[in-house]
């Protein structure tokens, strides 16, 4: 019957050719976000052992903007959408990444360029439109906010991120839907720290969303997964921590 097409497809994705991807840290106290934000906060109203209710219950206090989390174009662009506004379409995505691992670990300011993404295309051909688009830096093995900004003697940070002419690339001539990364900006810091915000500034205004602070991307081949991206339908959010994940062909 037509209308079990769909739980057929499921039962192949479910198969063992496939395999789950969590690309999302653990969300606690401890989480790493940027240092300009307060930590997060857990605080117990009800629990097993304080109440006769027989119930747990906890109040989370977070900046929206704390380990795996979304950026939804209101985030640096007043009139650009929040996360209410996010159609969950866009939330379900083919999967690219682009592994420039061996390019951080030579230069840890490290810019992804056109060129990079061209590379790219010529082993696995054009990025398709509406597709989401990760950079895999390495960066996600580094656990504390301390490793994650790399700060050298005189305090400036050290991080790769995006070359604003690729950004550009991939918006205005591939319309890609959505980006990530695994650092907490979208900028390479030696931009961010003289020029400012550039990067994300032009992307955000492009009614696009991105995701920070991925990891396990080294799970993911660099063509033929799906990204799920999930986070709440906050109305006006401005950003949130997100569980991502990605179903991708298991390696033969």
């Amino acid at each position: 019957m037509d209308n079990l097409r769909l739980w057929e497809v499921y039962q192949t994705l479910a198969s063992e050719e496939f395999k789950w991807v969590d690309l999302s840290r653990p969300l606690e106290p401890e989480t790493p976000h940027y240092g300009g934000f307060p930590g997060m906060e857990i605080n117990a109203i009800y629990d097993y052992e304080k109440t006769d209710c027989n119930f747990r219950a906890h109040v989370y206090s977070t900046v929206g903007q704390c380990g795996t989390h979304v950026d939804p174009p209101v985030h640096f662009h007043k009139e650009g959408r929040a996360l209410d506004e996010i159609q969950i379409s866009e939330m379900v995505l083919p999967l690219c990444v682009i592994d420039l691992v061996e390019e951080v670990e030579k230069n840890p300011d490290y810019e992804l360029t056109v060129k990079d993404i061209e590379a790219w295309e010529s082993k696995h051909g054009k990025i398709p439109a509406g597709s989401f688009v990760a950079f895999h830096s390495g960066w996600a093995k580094r656990k504390t906010i301390e490793e994650i900004e790399n700060l050298d003697a005189n305090g400036q940070s050290h991080y790769p991120g995006w070359g604003l002419d690729a950004l550009k690339f991939l918006i205005e001539e591939r319309n890609v839907t959505a980006i990530g990364h695994e650092p907490s900006d979208t900028d390479p810091a030696a931009v961010a720290s003289t020029v400012g915000w550039v990067g994300e500034d032009y992307y955000l205004h492009q009614d696009r969303y991105q995701i920070e602070m991925m990891t396990n991307l080294d799970q993911c081949p660099e063509v033929g997964g799906i990204i799920f991206c999930t986070f709440p339908k906050i109305t006006g959010g401005s950003g949130f921590p997100a569980r991502c994940f990605a179903l991708v062909p298991k390696a033969k």
